[in-house]
């Protein structure tokens, strides 16, 4: 059975979250990753697997060792699709911000 992975499904995971900001700075193999975990390694593999199927993570070939690095043209088109969000949002804080120090001085 081959599964369509969503790059939203992918990030609501805790542990895939934990894996993108690990990589972030720098590309790490999966032994590395896995040793930042408290899971066992097969665990951590499938989480590699669902965050390169979705893009967001690229591999690369070592000699033996693939390191894993993170994909930053995925992560804009995440940032890209929340950014109207976190407008509204700041715009209604902001209202509220307004409300608020008006309804205080009165």
């Amino acid at each position: 059975m081959n599964l369509r992975r969503d790059v939203f499904q992918a990030i609501a995971d805790p542990t895939r979250r934990a894996i993108l900001i690990l990589v972030a700075t720098q590309s790490m193999t999966a032994g590395a990753i896995a040793a930042n975990f408290d899971t066992a390694r097969p665990t951590v593999s499938k989480h590699l697997q669902i965050l390169t199927e979705c893009e967001l993570l690229k591999q690369e070939q070592n000699g033996r060792e693939v390191h894993y690095h993170l994909n930053a043209k995925k992560m804009k088109e995440v940032a890209d699709f929340i950014e109207p969000f976190r407008q509204m949002w700041e715009e209604r804080f902001n209202k509220l911000e307004t409300i608020m120090k008006n309804y205080k001085k009165k």
